[in-house]
């Protein structure tokens, strides 16, 4: 591809994933390398102005401005990252910039810290400090003057990068987390911010860093980077060129946003006319619209899952299959709860009934004429699992596989990683899990309270820890996996959340919350039903989530593509 087809291609290359992000690396890489403007060659040489840059430092050494800096050593051939028009030159940036000291404040001054730029702007924000003497803090020492490019040496890759672009009041003085690169009258500092914020730049700036929590490059490595300089005029033809292209990606990046936000206020509307819907026909016609707009509504994987939430919904509200008059009721089913029930507690009557709910105010929606509601714990065994760090001082112990919070997943075991616990071997029978238990977490980040799946017997003597509820159904035709979609529901997702105890980024459920938590109980046929029929529609969203990917996947190859041509050396 030629620079000509890119530009042709622009709009095209922004719709990949993260396109417009990769035009505005690819575009700086361009800049940089000398291929985004043509070269004049009566342009004067960037030779003759490093001469230039050379008398100009020697009279503000002898007038005492600046500094004399150490001779830095001569440019390797390995050190070039890529080749140059024949008017450019390699220099390292200390030949190119000169800083303007330090000193501790003795007056009142204007204090600029990392909070204080406007990285997407490339300048000083209005967010500056004024302060006196008395509380300036320990790292404001560092002068500048209007000009100056000022460059976080903090966390580079932040790319806190700015330009002292006003005289400021009293006079300003910045943090030593700032490199300070005041260029010389050879190099304008727009073109320097550019090449700073280059992939070129970039990479030299986070081999040379170091620190783990507070990854940094000090100010003798940052100057000892190379920057590619051209002719003088060439660089002002660069960052006019600059300038427009980046201002033609925030229009693209700012229809992109306008695109998105209609699609997305477009598939709520639906998805809520359809979840509103009473009437037969009027759910009709908003699944209509849904199949009649798919590929505007579902045009990127992220779109998918709120299709996904939509489908749970109207499973569990009896609303995405038809209901069928000769199914046998949950009233029957119900009178074979209390005997089940009584089997598992040694031949006790339980005083509670299988429905269990009086206040109607309780439930989250009107079922279906043959449903009804009944609490979690009159319908299963639910246990706790095993504290971790009990005395097991003079006990017969062996070691099982366990479940942690991290293995169980929305819907799903994640078995990747199975760790074990010692426990009493008589307790074994009482934690070990069977197939089709439901696994539901106790607490932890707020969207993992409530977070359920089926154990499936994939490995013998499994038991789980503490922070995991174990539910074992009773035999009363209810089935797990019509469960497991009720409570990963946005239904049982909202009655965790308001009945979980909460903390600043941590909730919790007891045993008593969950056992009180509402079930929906459809006729044990219409559960077989739906459980169809999401397993279809969950396929389906599968599938297209899978074309997305596909599709961005070859998106992000092809401009890859066109990024790698277009900045080979």
């Amino acid at each position: 591809m030629k620079v000509e087809t890119f530009f042709e291609n622009f709009g095209q290359l922004a719709d990949a994933p993260n396109g417009v992000q990769k035009l505005r690396e690819l575009i700086l890489q361009l800049a940089v390398q000398g291929k985004l403007v043509p070269q004049d060659p009566n342009d004067e040489p960037a030779s003759v102005l490093l001469a230039k840059i050379d008398a100009e430092k020697e009279r503000l050494i002898q007038g005492k401005k600046i500094k004399k800096n150490d001779q830095l050593p001569p440019i390797g051939a390995d050190e070039m990252p890529f080749g140059l028009p024949q008017s450019w030159a390699w220099v390292r940036l200390d030949e190119l910039c000169h800083d303007w000291g330090q000193k501790i404040p003795d007056q009142s001054f204007t204090y600029i810290d990392v909070s204080s730029i406007d990285k997407d702007r490339g300048v000083i924000s209005d967010d500056v400090k004024l302060l006196n003497a008395a509380n300036a803090p320990s790292r404001a020492r560092k002068l500048v003057e209007e000009g100056t490019v000022i460059y976080s040496t903090v966390r580079p890759y932040l790319l806190n990068i700015a330009i002292i672009d006003k005289k400021f009041s009293p006079e300003p003085i910045v943090s030593t987390a700032f490199a300070v690169l005041h260029p010389f009258s050879g190099l304008l500092n727009k073109y320097l911010c550019h090449y700073l914020r280059s992939k070129t730049f970039v990479d030299y700036v986070e081999a040379e860093m170091t620190g783990m929590a507070y990854p940094a490059i000090n100010d003798a490595k940052l100057r000892k980077g190379l920057v590619p300089l051209p002719p003088l005029a060439e660089q002002h033809c660069i960052v006019a060129k600059v300038d427009q292209l980046m201002a033609l990606c925030d229009e693209l990046e700012a229809r992109q946003q306008k695109r998105q936000t209609v699609r997305v206020r477009l598939n709520n509307a639906t998805l809520e006319g359809l979840l509103a819907a009473r009437a037969p026909e009027e759910f009709a016609a908003y699944w209509q619209r849904i199949c009649d707009n798919f590929d505007l509504l579902y045009d990127a994987p992220e779109t998918v899952g709120r299709l996904r939430e939509a489908v749970l919904q109207l499973a569990v509200q009896g609303r995405l299959v038809p209901q069928d008059p000769n199914d046998v009721p949950v009233e029957v089913l119900s009178e074979g709860a209390e005997g089940e029930k009584g089997k598992l507690n040694g031949g006790i009557k339980t005083k509670s009934s299988l429905l269990g709910i009086v206040d109607k105010q309780e439930l989250p929606f009107d079922t279906p004429r043959n449903w009804a509601f009944g609490r979690f714990g009159n319908t299963a065994e639910i246990i706790s699992g095993v504290t971790k760090g009990k005395d097991l001082t003079g006990k017969v112990t062996a070691f099982y596989p366990y479940l942690r919070v991290a293995n169980v997943q929305r819907g799903f075991l994640d078995l990747d990683l199975i760790k074990e616990l010692e426990i009493p071997t008589g307790e074994l029978e009482k934690y070990r899990l069977v197939k089709n238990d439901i696994v539901i977490i106790e607490g932890g980040d707020w969207d993992k309270v409530g977070r359920a799946a089926i154990w499936e017997a994939q490995i013998e003597d499994c038991i789980h820890q503490n922070h995991i509820f174990r539910a074992r159904l009773y035999d009363i035709g209810l089935l797990p996996k019509w469960v497991i979609l009720y409570i990963n529901s946005s239904h049982g997702r909202r009655y965790f959340e308001a009945a979980s105890k909460q903390t600043t980024n941590l909730a919790s459920i007891n045993m008593g919350q969950l056992r009180n938590c509402p079930i929906p109980i459809p006729p044990i046929s219409e559960q077989r039903r739906i459980i169809a029929k999401v397993d279809q529609l969950m396929a389906l969203c599968d599938e297209l989530e899978a074309k997305l990917r596909l599709a961005q996947a070859a998106g992000s190859k092809l401009a890859t593509a066109a990024v790698q041509h277009l900045t080979a050396a």
